[in-house]
């Protein structure tokens, strides 16, 4: 259900602003309780791990926004390829009993949540000196931002299968956090990094900083 993929969430949608969000130990038993009758058998998890997980999904999504569909984008070829959580792994292993699986798909949606805060904060350490708007940022200011955020992402992802995906989109959620339109962002991304990363393999210094050199490139010649 393309509705319910994370690689297609775009920054209007994760935007922890837009988005409030908040458990205490109460609320996250409560949501856990609400989980656990929508969870598959072990043995349906194992044999259709691609769409077994989907009640849980939507009902997430539903309740706190499309933000909550990355709650299993896990490291590795876990249920979606190449994310950065690491509560939970996939479901043909994380899925057990309901006991026992709820709290984990609250864990997983929690620490989802703290990178998604994360990123916000970095983006904003990363914006424009002064307040300034986003067309007043040299090459350099972009530049470094991009590699930043490379490095950051190849190591929260641990440059698995698929790391790359995520990468360019948490580039994409930044120039949208920086004002720049989708259709715009995306082709900046594509000249920057398009074939130039690969699965299992951390982007050497060279790249990072050849990619980088290219993102700002596009940046400067689109805003």
């Amino acid at each position: 259900m393309s509705e319910l993929w994370a690689h297609a969430l775009t920054w209007a949608e994760v935007d922890p602003a837009r988005h409030p969000f908040g458990l205490d130990d109460d609320a996250a038993k409560e949501l856990a309780s609400l989980v656990a009758p929508l969870l598959p058998s072990a043995e349906v998890a194992a044999d259709d791990r691609w769409r077994s997980l989907d009640p849980v999904t939507a009902f997430l999504a539903g309740r706190y926004g499309r933000w909550a569909c990355g709650w299993n984008w896990s490291v590795g070829e876990g249920d979606v390829d190449g994310g950065v959580v690491e509560a939970w792994c996939c479901a043909s292993r994380s899925v057990t009993t309901p006991d026992e699986t709820a709290p984990l798909v609250v864990q997983a949606l929690q620490e989802w949540r703290d990178w998604l805060e994360d990123l916000t904060e970095r983006f904003a350490a990363l914006a424009p000196p002064d307040d300034a708007p986003a067309s007043s940022m040299d090459a350099r200011h972009w530049e470094r931002a991009c590699t930043r955020l490379v490095t950051l992402v190849a190591d929260r992802t641990h440059a698995e299968s698929g790391w790359y995906g995520h990468c360019t989109q948490v580039l994409g959620w930044f120039l949208a956090y920086h004002g720049v339109e989708e259709d715009q962002a995306q082709e900046i991304i594509e000249k920057a990094v398009g074939g130039r990363f690969d699965s299992w393999i951390a982007p050497d210094v060279t790249t990072v900083d050849a990619v980088s050199s290219r993102f700002a490139r596009g940046v400067g010649e689109t805003i």
